[in-house]
């Protein structure tokens, strides 16, 4: 079965793994989490250095060594792990919460030494849905949370590696940028995968329209509420970012973000056009569906007006009245019958025919 074609489950809701009256910053590890791996790129304009790390501690001999030092934590398997990264950062247990539980709306929320910032990742593996960055922006370095390992942050490594762009020669700001604005860009190619879906199920509806339409027809509509629920707070994000006072994101570096912002809002407006569509798909399901009923129900008069003469005339021939019904001692009554019905059966095609009922040309056919 194709992928298109494929039926794809309902993304299960959000939930908290903390019970209720839990203290703040409770931490409860998710048992179907990632292990959790640790690497760290620091970096310079001349020199590039990569690790991973199997020890905590090592991170703290790269801080204040370079200019940009980039944690990127990649699952949250390992809770032991994370509390000991915020504890190397002095991360507030607030904050460390929201990582773990790995639901949170988009956000920007600052603290005295650095800033947390959530995003969101669009993804359409097991339907539509997204995977929560969770990123901390300090004075020199950018630590990185992801649920599970992705390819969107190849692209900024690989400038990294290769010295292209300014990124190199920027701060850790302008780091934060690329990384945020990668998991912006996953929007783009699962939006278009989503309207490739819909132009192809219209067509199909249109052609032969079925109960398995209906049903894609429903989940397309909850991935693109899925999709909807976290675009709409990550332009809120996007807005907090390039107009707010924030004192780890120079001026020069709010252009970029700017440009995230307005990524956010060319993804909105095609979430809204999609909105229409599948809104829309229902209308032409339900008028496909009634088409062809109209066209059942078309050839099943036709071929009940057709046979209704020839009822009436086999019911005429048929009656045990012989003196008063002529000719039905006639030898050549039945095969007369049976001309009688044969014609009056073409007769009645030729009308229709020309009425354009059977798909000719005819006074009443547009």
């Amino acid at each position: 079965m194709s992928r298109k074609n494929r039926r794809r489950p309902h993304a299960p809701p959000p939930h908290r793994r903390a019970l209720p009256g839990s203290p703040p910053g409770t931490l409860i590890q998710d048992p179907d989490a990632a292990k959790t791996r640790v690497r760290i790129t620091a970096y310079d304009p001349e020199r590039v250095f990569e690790k991973d790390i199997e020890d905590i501690g090592e991170i703290r001999a790269a801080l204040g060594q370079w200019p940009v030092v980039w944690i990127q934590a990649t699952g949250l398997g390992d809770l032991q792990v994370v509390t000991r990264l915020g504890e190397l950062f002095s991360l507030h247990r607030l904050a460390l919460e929201d990582v773990i539980n790995v639901h949170q709306r988009p956000k920007v929320e600052q603290y005295p030494d650095y800033c947390y910032i959530v995003v969101r990742a669009a993804h359409d593996r097991d339907g539509y849905g997204s995977d929560q960055i969770s990123i901390f922006l300090g004075k020199d370095f950018v630590l990185s949370f992801q649920e599970r390992e992705h390819d969107f942050f190849h692209p900024v490594l690989e400038r990294i590696r290769g010295g292209k762009g300014r990124t190199r020669k920027a701060g850790p700001d302008h780091l934060a940028y690329a990384l945020i604005d990668a998991g912006v860009d996953c929007f783009f190619p699962v939006l278009e995968r989503f309207g490739e879906e819909v132009e192809t199920l219209e067509d199909a509806i249109i052609t032969r329209p079925r109960v398995e339409g209906l049903q894609r027809i429903h989940e397309l509509r909850r991935g693109l509420i899925a999709l909807r629920r976290t675009a709409w707070p990550l332009r809120e994000a996007m807005t907090t970012l390039y107009r707010e006072p924030i004192p780890w994101i120079r001026d020069e570096e709010r252009i970029y973000l700017r440009d995230c912002y307005d990524h956010m809002i060319q993804i909105i407006d095609l979430l809204e056009n999609y909105r229409d569509l599948t809104s829309g798909l229902m209308e032409v399901y339900l008028s496909s569906t009634g088409n062809r009923t109209n066209e059942i129900m078309k050839v099943l008069t036709i071929i009940s007006a057709i046979f209704i003469p020839m009822s009436l005339i086999a019911g005429i021939y048929g009656m045990n009245f012989p003196r008063q019904v002529p000719d039905l001692q006639w030898r050549g009554g039945f095969i007369f019958a049976l001309g009688l019905m044969a014609a009056v059966a073409a007769g009645l095609l030729i009308f229709f025919r020309l009425k354009g009922w059977l798909g000719g040309s005819g006074p009443d056919r547009s």
